[in-house]
């Protein structure tokens, strides 16, 4: 396909048809792979209970789990030495991509995330299937765009798409692969982007539903809602989740920081820690292994003492740290999850038992920790609301969502937490450097919105300082587009259509950021 100005211009006057269907193709096949992977996982978690189960009943046994853990190890390292960009969550990697200053090799990752994703979970680590579901989807997306020969501008479309179906296929949940793609990844919500990813969700869901079912991924027990005299302690409940939210990024990126720091450890004996570690617990405290669905379970199913609710807590916190830290291939998106529930259920207990909270709302902060603690980690709000409505089936808390959500937002972002993937990627670009290209590349499209109170609203195009190497293309308002002139005024909502080489595309995205969002 043609990477000049005009095939790109006279391509993009028919995306939003175009990408309904491309959506719909990378949808399918991103479904069919996170499907597999879903269920691979689902398998390790059974067989890891099985193997823990037949080797506890002798030493030779024991140590034989442990040597196979360590075998585990050296064949994760040897992935993540084959294909680097397999470490960890894969969403700062994505995210790199989108802004164009990383570039993954889809014909690698995908092969390599998948089996070293499963070889972590089978080993017992703390790590989530959301992340890799989500990079492998996003994957899908790039070969698909490889396979049909699309040009940079369509590449980044089909990456989006595939992003939205790998988290809709792992949890179940098409509206949080909407809206985490968009408010997350692609950070747009023109029409085009938003049908396409909207089709590549659905159509990852209906192929994942089609084979496990439609139950939510928690069966939690919802019996009332929350009256408002309880609203106080809600509101409680988000200033303590933005203080430990922002202690979890601090916390995690500490723990990646000395696991780098380490100079004598390699990728083979840094991924060792976490795979003896999980040998270790398997034999005294089995319930934090894995992805913690488990004990999410366990914890609103029964009566559990704040001691134990407590104990679980703080080691999983660590365990899930040093996990992750080690640059093992997997996500903390599901373990936080795991992390907000238990904050949640040692508040209401201790609410029950000094404060006069009733026992069956116990349940209700379980819910409303979980979107408070992603929202004070992730910095992405609406996706956590509409993914804890989604993996819970319970749609009678949205008031209450919505309150917890804003003040751990808040508190987090006024403790100058920064949000997690945004500093995992900034580790990611610092520790392997930026790549310049020698050719300007393939021309690229991209969308930037004049957000409320920015500079840029009621500005005339003339007056601004754009910049360099950027060409103004369009200017859509509503359902309208105009073409921008010098004395054409710029209002709030209105959304910039840019055109730029590749090699400039990461100066100009974040430019372009900072000019739509800066305040009077």
């Amino acid at each position: 396909m043609k990477g000049d100005t005009a095939g790109t211009i006279r391509r993009a006057e028919r995306f939003q048809v175009i990408l309904i269907g491309e959506g719909l193709l990378v949808g399918g096949i991103a479904g069919l792979v996170v499907l597999l992977y879903r269920m691979l996982l689902g398998s390790a978690g059974e067989w890891l209970n099985q193997i823990l189960a037949y080797a506890e009943k002798s030493p030779a046994r024991m140590a034989g789990w442990f040597l196979i853990l360590m075998f585990f190890a050296w064949l994760v390292s040897k992935l993540v030495d084959f294909e680097p960009m397999i470490s960890g969550s894969g969403i700062p990697q994505l995210e790199g991509e989108m802004t164009g200053k990383l570039e993954q090799k889809w014909w690698r990752v995908l092969p390599a995330k998948f089996f070293g994703g499963f070889l972590c979970l089978l080993g017992g680590l703390a790590l989530g299937r959301e992340g890799p579901s989500i990079q492998l989807g996003a994957m899908v997306g790039k070969s698909v765009s490889n396979g049909l020969d699309r040009g940079k501008t369509e590449e980044k479309f089909l990456l989006t798409c595939g992003a939205s179906a790998g988290l809709s296929a792992a949890f179940h949940a098409p509206l949080a692969g909407v809206m985490f793609s968009l408010e997350e990844v692609h950070k747009n919500f023109s029409v085009s982007v938003l049908v396409s990813v909207m089709t590549a969700s659905l159509t990852a869901d209906f192929i994942s539903s089609t084979v496990i079912g439609t139950e939510s991924v928690f069966q939690f027990d919802i019996v009332r809602v929350l009256p408002p005299e309880y609203y106080g302690m809600i509101v409680g409940l988000g200033a303590v989740l933005g203080i430990l939210g922002a202690f979890y990024n601090w916390f995690t990126l500490k723990i990646q920081e000395l696991y780098h720091k380490a100079s004598f450890l390699n990728t083979t004996t840094k991924l060792m820690i976490p795979f003896f570690c999980a040998g270790v617990l398997g034999f005294t405290a089995p319930e934090l292994l894995g992805s913690g669905h488990a004990l999410l379970e366990y914890l609103t199913a029964e009566d559990v003492m704040l001691g134990t609710v407590i104990f679980i807590l703080a080691g999983r916190f660590v365990f899930s740290a040093v996990s992750f830290g080690s640059g093992a291939p997997g996500g903390i998106f599901f373990p936080l999850l795991v992390l907000g529930g238990f904050i949640g259920g040692a508040f209401a207990t201790i609410g029950v038992q000094y404060f006069g909270l009733e026992m069956i709302y116990i349940n209700n902060f379980v819910v409303l920790a979980m979107a408070g603690y992603f929202s004070a980690i992730v910095r992405a709000p609406l996706t956590g609301i509409i993914l804890i409505f989604e993996m819970t089936g319970s749609f009678s808390q949205m008031l209450s969502l919505g309150i917890v959500s804003i003040v751990a937002y808040v508190v987090a972002t006024l403790l100058g937490s920064k949000p997690v993937y945004e500093s995992l990627l900034e580790r990611l670009l610092k520790k392997q450097g930026q790549k310049t290209e020698e050719s300007h590349g393939q021309k690229v499209l991209a969308n930037f919105t004049v957000q409320e109170g920015s500079k840029l609203a009621g500005t005339v195009i003339s007056e601004v300082a754009w910049p360099e190497n950027c060409l103004l293309v369009a200017i859509q308002r509503g359902s309208e587009e105009l073409i921008p002139r010098g004395r054409t005024r710029l209002f709030t909502g209105d959304v910039i259509v840019t055109m730029t080489d590749e090699r400039d595309m990461p100066y100009v995205h974040d430019k372009m950021e900072i000019l739509c969002r800066e305040m009077l």
